[in-house]
């Protein structure tokens, strides 16, 4: 060191550290800013996902309770034109009875013979 320096470089080297420094210190403060506002928009995200959760199940659950209400219906409809259907066999056996009776009697016999025999065949 030349002695007619006097001592700047020392303090020229000691504002750089202390402007260095502020500046580490400023970068380190936007730092913590930047993730406590990661965090609180993460914190907000999470809120309002949850929110949206929450109303999509609610609204899930009304529209199952919904259908399980509307099933007991669907089934009295299904049972109604399943009795319809059969009352309409019935009245066209009925009515093939009344037109043609020996007919209907020799096939009603028919079917009692064949179910008589394979019941026996199957005792064996």
């Amino acid at each position: 060191m030349s002695p007619d320096n006097n001592g700047r470089a020392t303090d020229a080297m000691k504002t750089d550290l202390g402007e260095a420094g502020q500046h580490f210190k400023g970068a380190a403060v936007a730092a913590g800013d930047a993730i406590k506002g990661a965090a609180t928009a993460a914190g907000d995200e999470m809120r309002l996902g949850k929110a949206q959760m929450k109303a999509e199940l609610a609204d899930g659950t009304l529209s199952s309770i919904s259908a399980a209400e509307n099933l007991g219906a669907a089934s009295r409809e299904q049972v109604d034109a399943i009795m319809d259907k059969g009352r309409d066999l019935i009245d066209s056996a009925a009515e093939l009875i009344r037109e043609r009776p020996l007919a209907s009697f020799g096939v009603a016999f028919a079917a009692g013979w064949i179910i008589a025999k394979l019941g026996r065949s199957s005792d064996k």
